[in-house]
């Protein structure tokens, strides 16, 4: 086969085969006498997993699996596919968590917390971002910690932590910092909520259509893990 026999069944272009095989997300292709590469359908297998990995986990997670199954690491391979569903349950947890937030704040006060608060860094784990991050959402208004009088530091009780959560969901979704800000503080004054269940609708949908994306992507890698040799 020939680049142009892969690049067909997809509408890529040649050169984005030949630069996928030069990324390590096909393996390498024999060589004519002449120099002219030549694929199989074992590459054929391959470039059809890589292209649809690439919506199911993203194009770096897709290249990372492609490259561990093309070293010979299955282990790794499946460590990362194991990772993207974990992440994707999360993001249903979390899409839970929310609604059920929201249903709170319409019915009541929002919960006491439990604990004394948690400190930026703890919250920062629970997220799975950076410090820096949270203090980015601070900085535009969305999260409005406390400070413990005695040393300054930031503490975050339960409404903080639902902001939080709820920040990190859309973030994932693709909303900008200033729309969140405004969804926030609905939620905070149970006022408003039109355009947060629009937002949370949809978001619903990408999850649905990533979870669709990667029972594809894993018939086209087990296929390819099939074909090689």
């Amino acid at each position: 086969m020939r680049p142009a026999d892969l690049a067909r069944e997809h509408g890529i272009s040649t050169q984005a085969v030949r630069n996928y095989e030069r990324d390590g997300f096909l393996p390498p292709a024999a060589r004519t006498a002449s120099g002219y590469r030549v694929y199989t359908e074992t590459h054929a297998a391959a470039l059809r997993s890589f292209l649809a990995l690439v919506p199911a986990y993203g194009h770096a997670t897709a290249g990372g699996i492609m490259h561990a199954v093309n070293e010979d690491d299955l282990g790794r391979a499946l460590t990362l596919v194991d990772r993207g569903h974990e992440q994707l349950l999360r993001d249903r947890e979390t899409l839970n968590t929310v609604r059920t937030a929201i249903r709170h704040l319409t019915t009541g006060p929002a919960p006491e917390p439990a604990t004394a608060g948690w400190s930026i860094g703890e919250l920062a784990h629970r997220l799975g971002v950076t410090a820096a991050t949270v203090r980015a959402w601070e900085r535009a208004g969305i999260l409005e910690p406390s400070r413990n009088r005695a040393t300054g530091y930031r503490v975050y009780q339960a409404a903080d932590i639902r902001d939080a959560e709820l920040t990190h969901l859309l973030r994932r979704g693709g909303y900008p910092l200033a729309r969140i800000a405004t969804v926030v503080e609905q939620v905070r004054t149970a006022g408003g909520t039109e355009s947060l269940a629009e937002a949370l609708e949809t978001w619903q949908e990408r999850l649905t259509a990533r979870g669709l994306a990667m029972l594809d992507a894993a018939g086209r890698l087990s296929a390819y893990l099939a074909s090689r040799p």
